[in-house]
C-alpha cells in the first residue's frame, strides 16, 4: 500500500474538509444522496449511541454507493471516512436550527451552563471480493461551558447568521467563541472532527499525516511577513 493513501470523505462540510488539510491528508469528496441516511434517534437511544451509528453509517453508506458506481476490479482502494458531531445538553441532542426561533431556543438554553459535544468519526476501510465491509471507530465527549448570554447578544448572533446550519446553533470557530469560558476535550472535535482520533483510525492505513515539505516550506514562508515583536 503506498504510504500516502488518499480517502473519500463522506462530507460535504468545509470544516471537516479543513481539518483534513490542516493534518496533510488528501482525500476526495463523496457526496451521499439526500435522505440516504435518516438522521434521527431511535427510541430510548442514548446520544452517544446515536452518533457513533450516524459516523458509522455515513461511511457505509458512502463506501456502498463506490460498489454501486464501479466493479469490484475498478473501485479504487481507498477507505470512506464518515463523521458525525452533536451538540448534547443533558439527554436533549441539539441538531441543526430550523429557523431563528429554534435558534434563539437553543441558545438560551446553552447560556451560563455547560453541555457536552459529542464526535464520531468512522472508517469504512477498502471492500475486496469476498471479504465484509470492516468499519472503525472513534467516539469522543468534550464538555463546553457557555458563559450566560444576554438578549441582545442572541440576537446580535443571530443576525449574523452563523447560527444557521450548524449544530446547538453555534459554532465554537466563529465568533460563539467568545461564548466559551470552558473547554474540557478536543477543539476540532467540537468544531466537527477530532483529529487525534481521526489520525488513529488513519494509523491502520498507514497514511502520512504530514504534509509534504512544499507545504511546510509556504507555512513558513507567509508567517515570515508577519512583523515581530521585538520586545
Amino acid at each position: 500500500m503506498p504510504e500516502f493513501s488518499p480517502v473519500y470523505l463522506a462530507s460535504q462540510s468545509p470544516r471537516r474538509q479543513a481539518l483534513l488539510t490542516q493534518i496533510g491528508v488528501p482525500f476526495e469528496v463523496l457526496t451521499l444522496t439526500e435522505g440516504a441516511i435518516a438522521e434521527i434517534p431511535l427510541p430510548d437511544e442514548a446520544p452517544i449511541a446515536y452518533v457513533r451509528r450516524m459516523a458509522r453509517a455515513k461511511a457505509v453508506v458512502g463506501m456502498r454507493r463506490l460498489r454501486q458506481q464501479h466493479l469490484p476490479t475498478q473501485l479504487p482502494m481507498r477507505a470512506v471516512l464518515g463523521a458525525d458531531t452533536e451538540v448534547v445538553l443533558g439527554n436533549r441532542i441539539f441538531g441543526k436550527p430550523q429557523d431563528r426561533q429554534d435558534a434563539a431556543a437553543m441558545l438560551r438554553a446553552l447560556s451560563g451552563k455547560t453541555h457536552e459535544v459529542i464526535s464520531a468519526v468512522a472508517l469504512c476501510l477498502p471492500v475486496r471480493r469476498g471479504r465484509a465491509t470492516e468499519v472503525l471507530d472513534r467516539v469522543l465527549v468534550s464538555r463546553v461551558t457557555f458563559k450566560t448570554l444576554c438578549d441582545e447578544e442572541i440576537k446580535r448572533y443571530l443576525d449574523s447568521g452563523e447560527p444557521f446550519g450548524k449544530a446547538g446553533a453555534y459554532a465554537i470557530q466563529g465568533c460563539a467563541g467568545a461564548f466559551v469560558t470552558h473547554l474540557d476535550g478536543s477543539y476540532s472535535g467540537v468544531v466537527g472532527l477530532p483529529l487525534f482520533e481521526t489520525a488513529q483510525l488513519f494509523a491502520c492505513l498507514r497514511l502520512n499525516l504530514f504534509p509534504d515539505a512544499r507545504i511546510l516550506s509556504a507555512h513558513s514562508e507567509s508567517k515570515s511577513d508577519v512583523p515581530r515583536n521585538s520586545g
